[in-house]
């Protein structure tokens, strides 16, 4: 991995905006190719479209108050609640699915009869060239799904089938035609019959509850403002004349059903009405008959009234009771002392005795005893005057005695009469108020219910007038109309500008995800990008099958021009790292095998050799030897050497300490650039101790002084070890990276090992690039000198 100060570096560079619009404009074929075949798409779209027409409709909610409604005469009885009509609500029963199938009944929008062409169909709705009639009873016909075939191919028949593609049947018209949903009956429209002849239709049944829906989703129904009760209503359809009729009937259907709820209110309403004054009726007969019951029990008619007589007559009869006790309290003590009295003495007169017998009589009695008295003082009791006295006075005595004690008996009578009355007097006003309380319960509930019985007859008598006077819920502001002549879709310009965005959006978001998930490296600028602080030689370009796989010399190809810009590059490094001038050796490595290090190690070698510098190769990839590969063409000429040990190579210099360096160098004459190789050998079953050797360090001592250039073709750094345990003798580390094919990961792997101080001299090379990624950003590419074709000309 990277060090972090690398990481960091790369997180915090600046976004290239020219690089970025450079990855894209490197495809621009790809944009131009799919904007024009949007745009292609875009009108066949247009020109196979159905055009639909907006209608729209202007309706004003009215309130419960301005329509009449005859709830607001109940509202008192608290029967029906609620508050004044919301439009939001009004708008949600306007769009209901109930009303909507009342419009395709009422309309036939179920059944749609249309004329195909080559390409499209379109519905015949004005003035159909026949007519469709069901056997079957409407609940089968609403419920079904139909489509069958007619070809009109005479006056008289016609051709019939169920399927597009089945042979037709002849029928006449007016004759049943056998379906699956019961016979039907065609009839021809003379008024546009003979324009359909040859010409194929399409009958189509939808249940009307699946066309109800349809249409229920594509009309849009707002209000003109926040606080308006004007709403309107719009409608897209391919048929002006349907839309307006549809939304016509939309709003008489739902005027007649708001008018038919008020009535069924009002209907119910004066049921309950009549229910009540029936029953108040019948409450109000009972409350009349317990008035009078109660009136005949107690044998009352007006109790004020009577209580008032019954307490100025008691006040009278207490009275006379009380003088009737006086009397008889006198009568009595009167009796005591005429009974008790045993001499002559006067009687006690004017005691207010009532009966003036016995007030005469006293008086009488009294004068006689005085009388006798009188006498008395001249003469004796023997006197015959004085006997006649005594006999008078005893007389009187016994009448006395007499009337007293009938007066006695008459007065104790009187008073016991007048307390039984007074009794009477007493019961009927203590009464008074219960029966008064009563008697205003059943009073109260008297008027109550008949005030009651009233209200309801008055209501009743309105509720007629309402129901009479019942209007709309809403009013027509406007008719339906068609809001433009012109089809409000399929809407060209939008259409267009959304197809060239999409056009130019596909390619891009490829292009974006292409990149967003791409994790290879490309060309020398991406990698630069990743590895900043580390040098980047150069790119070598992709090659085709018949490219040149060596370059030769005064090669002006790109791969030759490539090579050279590498070979600059790598003198200015090794002049900057090393200033011994004897022979420079450069390793080149990979991550993986098939990256092109041995194209690069064999080609750099070329190049090098074609300044006439001594160039030796030598094949350190031991294990997967492919320097011989690119030797063995007719163009490669092996010039004379030692004949012995001519097939030793690398792994026998390291393996035999008799053999020398000159025994395994050979000499070749690649197409006229001359080059020394030391090939790889056999495979040895111990790569890694062979290359702990000694002997490795004789071999590169040697031959740096011997030859300009050193390169070698080492094993792949991260699949195994060996460049690592000879990588102390390298003045420089060529990195070759595939195109396409090397992870950015695996980038900071050597950067990594060159931290650590494992290896030293790195630097990166590019391999397999193609032609529109060379160099920056694929503008500035190699081949000066040639002539190439203007973006145009393809």
């Amino acid at each position: 991995m990277m060090n972090s100060n690398h990481l960091n570096a790369v997180g915090n560079s600046k976004i290239d905006f020219k690089d970025v619009i450079n990855t894209y404009t490197a495809y621009w074929k790809w944009f131009v190719l799919c904007v024009v075949v949007a745009l292609f798409l875009a009108y066949i779209n247009i020109r196979y479209a159905t055009p639909r027409y907006a209608v729209q409709t202007q309706v004003q909610i009215l309130d419960e108050k301005s329509s009449g409604s005859e709830l607001d005469l109940f509202r008192d009885l608290e029967v029906f609640g609620g508050a004044k009509t919301k439009v939001e609500d009004e708008i949600q029963l306007i769009n209901s699915r109930s009303n909507w199938i009342e419009v395709v009944k009422e309309l036939g929008l179920n059944t749609r009869i249309l004329v195909q062409g080559n390409i499209i169909e379109s519905e015949l709705y004005s003035n159909p060239p026949i007519k469709v009639n069901f056997i079957a009873p409407d609940s089968i016909i609403n419920r079904a799904k139909l489509n069958f075939f007619l070809t009109i191919s005479s006056s008289t028949t016609f051709g019939f089938t169920e399927e597009e593609d089945k042979p037709v049947k002849i029928y006449a018209f007016g004759k049943n035609i056998p379906t699956p949903i019961g016979d039907i009956v065609i009839t021809p429209n003379v008024g546009s019959f003979e324009n359909y002849k040859d010409k194929k239709l399409r009958v189509s049944v939808q249940p009307i509850a699946d066309a109800a829906q349809a249409y229920r989703a594509s009309v849009l129904i707002s209000t003109t403002d926040e606080y308006s009760n004007i709403v309107n209503i719009r409608l897209e359809d391919p048929i002006k004349e349907k839309a307006e009729n549809m939304l016509n009937a939309l709003v008489d259907i739902y005027n007649k059903n708001a008018i038919e709820d008020k009535q069924i209110i009002a209907d119910r309403t004066s049921s309950f009405i009549e229910e009540r004054i029936a029953n108040i009726a019948g409450r109000l007969s009972s409350v009349d008959q317990s008035a009078e019951d109660f009136k005949t029990e107690k044998g009352v008619t007006d109790i004020a009234s009577e209580t008032s007589i019954n307490m100025n007559v008691g006040v009278a009869n207490q009275q006379e009771l009380a003088n009737a006790r006086n009397q008889l309290n006198m009568a009595a003590s009167m009796q005591q002392i005429v009974e008790q009295q045993g001499g002559y003495e006067v009687l006690p007169t004017n005691i207010g005795l009532s009966d003036p017998t016995i007030a005469s009589t006293t008086d009488r009695y009294n004068q006689l005893v005085l009388e006798r008295k009188r006498l008395l003082k001249s003469s004796n009791e023997k006197n015959p005057v004085i006997v006649n006295l005594d006999q008078q006075i005893a007389g009187l005595k016994r009448s006395m005695q007499s009337s007293l004690s009938s007066t006695v008996s008459n007065l104790g009578m009187t008073v016991n009469s007048l307390s039984g009355q007074q009794a009477r007097f007493n019961s009927k006003i203590y009464s008074a108020p219960a029966n008064e309380k009563a008697l205003r319960d059943i009073t109260r509930k008297q008027q109550t219910t008949e005030s009651l019985y009233l209200y309801l007859l008055q209501k009743r008598e309105e509720s007629q007038i309402a129901v009479a006077s019942t209007s709309p819920k809403s009013k027509i502001v406007d008719h339906a109309y068609a809001v433009s002549k012109m089809p409000v879709s399929p809407k060209k310009p939008i259409i267009y500008l959304a197809s060239f965005i999409l056009g130019l959006l596909v390619p891009f978001s490829v292009i974006y995800v292409k990149n967003l998930l791409d994790n290879k490296v490309h060309n020398m600028h991406s990698l630069e990008k990743l590895v900043s602080d580390v040098p980047v030689l150069g790119e070598l370009p992709r090659l085709t099958k018949k490219d040149e796989k060596l370059v030769v010399k005064e090669d002006r190809s790109i791969l030759a021009e490539s090579l050279r810009i590498i070979r600059t590059n790598l003198d200015y490094l090794l002049k900057t790292k090393t200033k011994d001038a004897k022979g420079r050796i450069v390793y080149v490595t990979s991550s993986v095998p098939g990256e092109g290090k041995t194209f690069l190690s064999t080609n750099l070698s070329m190049i090098l050799a074609s300044t006439n510098k001594r160039v030796l190769l030598i094949g350190a990839d031991i294990r997967n030897p492919k320097l011989y590969t690119f030797f063995a063409s007719g163009d490669v000429d092996k010039m004379s050497k030692a004949t012995r040990n001519k097939d030793a190579g690398l792994t026998e210099f390291l393996y035999d300490n008799t053999l020398e360096v000159k025994d395994i160098v050979n000499p070749m004459l690649v197409h006229r650039n001359t080059i020394d190789v030391i090939y790889s050998g056999r495979i040895p079953p111990n790569p890694a101790e062979l290359l702990m050797s000694d002997r490795v360090g004789q071999l590169m001592g040697q031959v740096s002084n011997n030859y300009d250039y050193i390169i070698v073709d080492t094993a792949p750094l991260m699949v195994v070890t060996d460049t690592l345990l000879i990588s102390e003798h390298a003045d420089l580390l060529l990195y070759v990276t595939r195109a396409g094919i090397t992870e950015t990961n695996a980038v900071e792997f050597p950067i990594k090992l060159q931290n650590e101080g494992k290896i030293k001299g790195l630097s990166f090379i590019v391999n397999d690039v193609d032609s529109s990624n060379l160099g920056y950003g694929g503008k500035y590419g190699y081949g000066y000198g040639k002539t190439q074709k203007k973006w145009w000309k393809f």
